[in-house]
Parts: structure tokens; C-alpha cells; sequence
């Protein structure tokens, strides 16, 4: 009888580009608290934590409560946004991403799960616009857990599943992914599509290329592992 695995993904900048509404609602933020608004690379660069630590990193001049101000602006404008064209539309898929997690769920051996800096609302939005929510057994968020890369999303994403750690693997765009699953005693294979630049993803046992891929490097991965 073959042990059950454990697939984790982040979510931005792995199975979605959602950059553009990202961006945006952040430009939106700083220029309603008339903050000076950071570069493109420099918004991208936070993708991954929870958006109060994020707001922390980008807005270190602002007091704590026009950040958490802040945050609320960025999670109207994002709301805003999204509603106007669509979940789907306003973070689509990265290509053949939604054929690999089809050909993954089909395995009986493998669940898969989800661990972002999203919200609980957030991500049922983007689950539902992708029709996805059946796909993923664990859902990981940041309502409920420490900022990454806090191991606390994948801890939990094993406790509900009963996998154990080396049975697992965490796919993600960001130091704060890597970083996450070193501290779950987790292997990591990094995509080289993200918002973090694929070389500093230095812990990763791989960096995906095309999605078409990942059933393999997974497969390789436990084997590195076993």
C-alpha cells in the first residue's frame, strides 16, 4: 500500500499572476495614505506574507495605524478590482497549470493543498472563479496562521492530512515559500515564473520551468528523499 503524498502550493506567483491587481491596489494604498508609492519590483518583492507584515516592509515611514489603514485601503481596491473583470480574469492561471493539478488530483495516493498569504475570502474567490476548491484537501491562510515563512500553513496542511513531512513537497515563487518548508522539514521546488527571481530560491531540490513538469520533479523529489 503506497503512503498517501501532500502537494502544497502557494498561490500568487505559482498558480496565478496576479500581479497586476496586486500592483494596483498597493499604488492605490500609498497614494491614498500620500505615501511615496515603491516600484513595481519592490511591491512584487513582499508577495507571499501576510499583508500587515507586508504594509510593514513597504511603509517602514508610516505609523502602525495608518499601515493597518493602509491594508484596508489595499483589500478595497483588490475587492474592487477583481469584481470588475472576474477572479479568473483578474489572476488567471499560469499555463497548463490547471491540466498538471487535474493529473495530480487523479492520483489516488496524492491530496493536494493550498498554503497563501491570501485570506479566507480572498482565496474562496479565486478558487471559485477557477472552479478549484474540490481540488485542494487543505487550505492554508492567513487568517489563521503567522506570516510567512512561519511554518504554521504547512505544519497544519500535514496534521489535517496525516502525511508525514517527508511524504510532502511545497511549490512556491518566494524565498518565504523556501524558507517555510525548510522549517516544516519539508522539500521545496521552486518555479522559475514568480515574483522572486528564480536564483535565490537556493534551497530548492528543483526550479519548474513549465508546469508540464512538476508531476515528474515531484516524483524525483520523493525519491531523493525516501
Amino acid at each position: 500500500m503506497t503512503d498517501l503524498r501532500l502537494v502544497i502550493f502557494d498561490v500568487d506567483g505559482t498558480l496565478v499572476d496576479s500581479q497586476g491587481d496586486i500592483v494596483a491596489a498597493m499604488t492605490h494604498a500609498f497614494e491614498t495614505a500620500g505615501a511615496r508609492v515603491p516600484d513595481r519590483a519592490t511591491i512584487l518583492s513582499i508577495v507571499g506574507l501576510s499583508l500587515p507584515q507586508a504594509m510593514a516592509r513597504l511603509a517602514p515611514g508610516v505609523g502602525p495605524q495608518t499601515q493597518a489603514r493602509m491594508v484596508d485601503w489595499y483589500k478595497e481596491a483588490y475587492m474592487h478590482l477583481r469584481a470588475e473583470s472576474g477572479a479568473a480574469q483578474s489572476s488567471p492561471l499560469y499555463p497548463y497549470a490547471r491540466d498538471t493539478l487535474d493529473a495530480l488530483n487523479a492520483r489516488p495516493e496524492t491530496l493536494l493543498g493550498v498554503a497563501t498569504g491570501k485570506s479566507r475570502r480572498g482565496l474562496d474567490k479565486l478558487l471559485d472563479g477557477h472552479d478549484l476548491r474540490a481540488h485542494f484537501v487543505t487550505q492554508q491562510v492567513s487568517d489563521h496562521h503567522p506570516s510567512k515563512p512561519h511554518p504554521s500553513m504547512i505544519l497544519t496542511a500535514l496534521a489535517e492530512t496525516g502525511v508525514a513531512a517527508q511524504n510532502a513537497v511545497m511549490i512556491g515563487d518566494t524565498t518565504f515559500d523556501m524558507e517555510m518548508a525548510r522549517a516544516a522539514g519539508v522539500p521545496f521546488i521552486g518555479v522559475g515564473w514568480g515574483y522572486h527571481p528564480a536564483d535565490h530560491l537556493t534551497g530548492a531540490q528543483a526550479i519548474l520551468r513549465d508546469f508540464r513538469d512538476l508531476p515528474g520533479l515531484i516524483d524525483t523529489t520523493w525519491e531523493r528523499t525516501a
